[in-house]
């Protein structure tokens, strides 16, 4: 089902069974790029809320869900079976994976990974600029490398360049300064590793 007020641009290819709320865009160009330059995929059984707008040259799985306004800039991959919470904000040349869930007010900045069944919780923040303004600032951009089943908590910040190990664990409001090795429960600002995941009652998610 495609709403009579969604946009699609001519550059996109649209899966079977997808529904398209109001005022979603998808395909839109990005400045300084030609309309057909830039293509833009999307898998089966997608549903896109209102007011997304998804812009040109992503390749995106089936299963794909967004809430309401959620923003996903230019060149992204990503896998089948993701769901990218309201308000959420991914911007270009980033991964993810299969099975990735992003919640709700979530930033992912250019050149983030984020691998398969990994999990982000509301409002986490990654960043990617390590001094914010500096001459060198557009070619030293360094995303975090969330690897799979790891788990980063709400309101959670991770600096630049950070890798978040398998089946590792974040907690809500940590500020992440270094990576965390596989399995490692950490928190804290500057979080610090507080625990192993199979101490915790779930212990691991499955490989």
């Amino acid at each position: 089902m495609i709403s009579k007020t969604a946009i699609i641009h001519e550059n996109v290819t649209l899966g079977k069974n997808c529904i398209v709320e109001d005022y979603a865009i998808l395909g839109a160009i990005p400045t300084g790029h030609k309309g057909q330059a830039l293509k833009t995929v999307i898998g089966d059984n997608a549903v896109i809320r209102s007011h997304t707008v998804i812009y040109a040259g992503n390749s995106i799985g089936n299963n794909f869900s967004t809430g309401n306004k959620v923003n996903i800039r230019e060149n992204n991959q990503i896998g089948d079976d993701v769901s990218i919470g309201t308000h959420s904000v991914i911007e270009h040349h980033v991964k993810i994976g299969h099975r990735v869930r992003i919640h709700s007010q979530v930033f992912v900045p250019e050149y983030t990974v984020l691998e398969d069944d990994s999990w982000l919780g509301p409002y986490v923040v990654i960043t990617n600029a390590k001094y914010p303004k500096s001459k060198n600032t557009k070619r030293e951009l360094q995303g975090a490398h969330i690897k799979p089943f790891a788990k980063v908590g709400a309101h959670a910040t991770l600096l630049p360049g950070i890798s978040v190990g398998r089946h590792a664990l974040v907690g809500a409001g940590s500020v992440v300064v270094k990576d965390v090795p596989d399995q490692a429960v950490v928190a804290g600002n500057p979080a610090k590793i507080i625990n192993n995941i199979d101490n915790l009652p779930y212990g691991q998610n499955g490989d």
